[in-house]
């Protein structure tokens, strides 16, 4: 691959776990979380696949929730560090954004914008409040440095926050690069090294494809704008499998287990 620190390749898996879109959702991943640790077994691996924060009202803790059972699994299996896999989503990227707001050409409306789709719910678990945001974003580059500064200083203060937004992958594969694993989708026209921004903001009918893309022959994401339900067509059979369901308001948690060829061995959620 052209940028290698994009992508990870997931090596020598007996079975891969991954979860959907959480959301903030501090009590589901906590159901869902239980349920892996006690069926995990020596060489799965683990893949989040984007959007952990944004839009519930626990971000922080639910970041923290997951560090630590990221440390659990590490420490009961012996878990190499690239064996648990965090990839970025439209939370992740929309909140990396607000670090570099001050060189951004509008930040008022960038704010407004993120503010629409559940940014400041993050915000609000590290400490800031929307209306003080709102007006920081139209008081000048100096200020909005300074503000930039001290978010930045709260993410470094909570342990393994920093390292988290730091290390997301854009997608990752297994090694026979059978089974192809996104945030929400990818542009089926290009290469996986020419990829622009489709992994976390999706790709026009992506739900729909039913060829293989390249030698993928199972695309999972963690994330879908609307809900394509098809009642006809087993999940199994879909070329697409998605671990998410509208709409936003739902209170589960999708994930699946799967093999490296790309067989789908489990679908389940929170309870």
């Amino acid at each position: 691959m052209e940028k290698e620190s994009q992508f990870i390749e997931i090596k020598n898996s007996s079975r891969i776990w991954a979860i959907g879109s959480i959301h903030s959702n501090l009590q589901a991943f906590d159901s869902v979380s239980k349920y892996i640790l006690n069926n995990f077994t020596k060489n799965d691996k683990l893949i989040f696949l984007g959007n952990v924060i944004g839009l519930g009202n626990n971000s922080k803790k639910t970041l923290s929730s997951i560090i630590s059972f990221r440390f659990s699994l590490m420490a009961k299996f012996k878990l190499k560090p690239d064996e648990i896999i965090f990839l970025r989503g439209a939370q992740e990227e929309m909140f990396n954004k607000l670090l570099q707001l001050q060189i951004a050409p509008n930040p008022s409306e960038i704010i407004h914008w993120m503010f629409e789709h559940g940014v400041d719910e993050t915000l609000r678990s590290y400490g800031f409040q929307k209306n003080e945001v709102i007006n920081i974003a139209s008081s000048g580059t100096v200020s909005i440095s300074k503000w930039t500064s001290k978010l930045n200083q709260k993410i470094i203060n909570t342990p393994g926050h920093k390292e988290y937004f730091s290390n997301l992958k854009h997608a990752a594969y297994s090694s026979n690069k059978k089974i192809l694993f996104v945030n929400r989708g990818v542009d089926i026209s290009r290469p996986l090294s020419a990829q622009n921004d489709c992994f976390w903001w999706g790709y026009q009918n992506f739900s729909k494809i039913n060829k293989p893309y390249y030698s993928f022959i199972r695309i999972v994401r963690g994330y879908e704008s609307k809900h394509n339900k098809d009642e006809n067509v087993s999940p199994k059979d879909k070329l697409v499998c998605t671990l998410f369901e509208q709409p936003l308001s739902n209170n589960k948690i999708k994930a699946g287990l799967f093999n490296e060829n790309g067989d789908i061995l489990e679908i389940f959620e929170s309870k």
